[in-house]
């Protein structure tokens, strides 16, 4: 399926780069060309700054209800372009068209969540116990807004910053990842087309060297937010101090997933693997590290394997696949890699690690399980982000606890006891912006954000206007 040529959305307009380039998107699942797209570069990054920064002139002077009106209206337009929408990031990544609808769902929950969030800001009174003034807090927009995004989940990532930027009167540069920039290009179409403020949303895709630097280091974002990897928000971090600018960031994972022998085992053991392979492990939150107790580890493992090796892989918008390929051949050969460290340390393959039969074209692998998982393993200190389960025997709470934060990174995590004092003290002690207690739940209304290299902020929830907003405090003598 090719899906054409698009341009970029700067200033209102759809425009070819100004260097005239143009980059070509394979499907990850037969190497066939899906589309081409204008390939930005540094003079189209700075037009994008200007047009930004005149659409926040315009943009944050509208009241939250004509700010609301536009946003209602571009969700509309998403929910009439669904199919194709989810059919791009199909073909540009790799998804399940069944998968791809958690994409438009970020996108439209996000563009009508916000205005609503926003319209339940209030102004903080501040008590003066000398009674000589008044004082109050007020929240402005902050300026314009600079989006890095991952390529895992191209549309919700949108949401995820589109929303509360323009709800906060942020105008917003979004610069989706080379590896999936298709349906964000087609988001620019959308807001051409139904002919949104010039300037209040821009959409560019180009080497992240000229690009993105050169949007990092300019002065005229006040807001810098992503993402990503953690060693791609470092360098955000390092490059943008040519002005004090707010930062948000989610960056990587490496969630410990924990089943105790009292848990829900088929709980449990449903949610191992989904949270391993949707999005064919490609996910921030996915169970990076799973930990058993040695009690039902056994059986846990037998029935794991069970599942993982019937899990059906396939591609189009016409399959009921549960698993596609993965985005790129880098990334899926980096899991051979890990394969074969882990291996090599003493862990056992049990199921999978190959490529499938008939799928040599792509960036096709089994669903894999390796047992006998270290902590000298690579799969144990990095985050693995892709069809890779890692499963780990222990005996005590003492033990466990500090295997699960054993690493750099702290988003999720994940514990299944019925335990209530266990439950208590790892809620407590456990190193991580997100713990899930039997069960898991992610929604637009639920903070999602990270701690130690995981990042600054929070994606989703009330909490994501903060990136975008600034106090300022009024006092007047009385």
């Amino acid at each position: 399926m090719n899906f054409g040529y698009h341009k970029l959305y700067i200033g209102g307009a759809l425009v070819d780069a100004v260097s005239g380039k143009r980059h070509t998107v394979v499907c990850p699942a037969n190497d066939e060309p899906t589309a081409e797209i204008a390939w930005a570069g540094e003079e189209d990054a700075t037009l994008a700054l200007v047009a930004a920064q005149k659409g926040f002139e315009y943009w944050s002077k509208l009241s939250l209800a004509e700010r609301t009106e536009w946003m209602t209206k571009l969700r509309t337009a998403v929910l009439e372009n669904e199919h194709e929408l989810r059919a791009a990031m199909v073909y540009e990544m790799g998804k399940t068209y069944a998968g791809a609808w958690e994409d438009i769902e970020g996108v439209i929950n996000g563009l009508e969540w916000y205005p609503a969030a926003m319209k339940n800001m209030r102004d903080e009174q501040i008590p003066d116990y000398e009674n000589t003034h008044t004082h109050k807090m007020v929240h402005q927009p902050a300026g314009v807004a600079v989006a890095y995004l991952a390529w895992n989940f191209p549309l919700l990532n949108v949401g995820f910053k589109m929303g509360p930027a323009l709800a906060a009167g942020c105008s917003l540069i979004i610069k989706p990842s080379a590896a999936s920039p298709l349906s964000a290009y087609l988001i620019g179409k959308i807001l051409h087309d139904i002919n949104f403020p010039p300037g209040v949303v821009n959409i560019l895709c180009g080497p992240s060297s000229t690009v993105a630097h050169s949007m990092t280091t300019s002065t005229i974002p006040a807001v810098l937010t992503m993402i990503g990897s953690t060693q791609t928000g470092q360098k955000v971090i390092a490059d943008s101090t040519t002005s004090i600018k707010k930062l948000g960031m989610e960056l990587g994972g490496n969630a410990p997933f924990i089943v105790f022998e009292d848990a829900d085992f088929e709980k449990a053991l449903n949610l191992g693997i989904a949270l391993k392979f949707g999005n064919s492990g490609q996910v921030c939150v996915a169970a990076n590290r799973i930990f058993v107790h040695q009690n039902i580890y056994g059986k846990f493992l037998a029935a794991y394997i069970e599942r993982a090796s019937k899990l059906k892989l396939g591609h189009g918008v016409d399959s009921d696949a549960d698993m596609g390929p993965m985005v790129s051949k880098k990334d899926r050969d980096r899991m051979f890699d890990l394969i074969k460290d882990a291996v090599s340390k003493g862990a056992t393959l049990e199921y999978g690690g190959k490529i499938p039969k008939g799928k040599e074209k792509g960036n096709w692998i089994q669903p894999t399980v390796l047992s006998g998982m270290t902590p000298e393993m690579e799969v144990f200190k990095k985050e693995t982000f892709g069809a890779v389960a890692s499963l780990m025997p222990f005996e005590t709470d003492d033990e466990v606890l500090a295997l699960a934060n054993d690493t750099e990174y702290g988003l999720a995590s994940y514990i299944f006891t019925n335990d209530h004092r266990r439950i208590e003290r790892f809620s407590r002690d456990l190193q991580f912006g997100e713990i899930q207690i039997n069960g898991v739940k992610y929604s637009i209304y639920l903070p999602h954000g990270g701690i130690k290299n995981s990042g600054i902020g929070h994606d989703c929830s009330h909490l994501a206007l903060d990136d975008y907003l600034v106090k300022k405090r009024i006092s007047m003598a009385i």
